[in-house]
């Protein structure tokens, strides 16, 4: 396409707009790739995650006990699924019991009508 000279300031900004563009892009598509290798984690890196020792990690995979993805001979761990494991071990404070063995009570034995 041609080009007369009072139309190319409007071209060069319409260019300049598209190139802004295609660099947003660009790097937002390079952002969302680095943050998803970014969740997966070595062995060693998921062993410092957890603070537990790489032979205790090793057992634990062994025993399928913590999530694990095995890719060839080399094992990745999401720190997502890490963190949803960890909490699953959480140990209930006496309230929580309490509360519990009351709504459990309530479920089996209604109170009368």
């Amino acid at each position: 396409m041609k080009y007369t000279f009072e139309q190319l300031p409007l071209a060069i900004t319409t260019l300049h707009d598209k190139v802004d563009s295609i660099k947003e892009l660009l790097l937002n598509t390079q952002q969302e790739r680095h943050s998803s290798y970014s969740d997966l984690l070595t062995i060693g890196q998921a062993s410092e995650f957890l603070n537990l020792s790489v032979p205790t990690l090793y057992t634990k995979v062994s025993r399928r006990e913590i999530p694990v993805n095995k890719q060839g001979k080399r094992l990745y761990f999401s720190r997502d699924e890490l963190s949803t494991w960890i909490k699953s071990g959480r140990r209930k404070i006496i309230e929580e019991i309490q509360s519990s063995i009351k709504h459990k009570l309530t479920e089996e034995n209604p109170p009368p009508q």
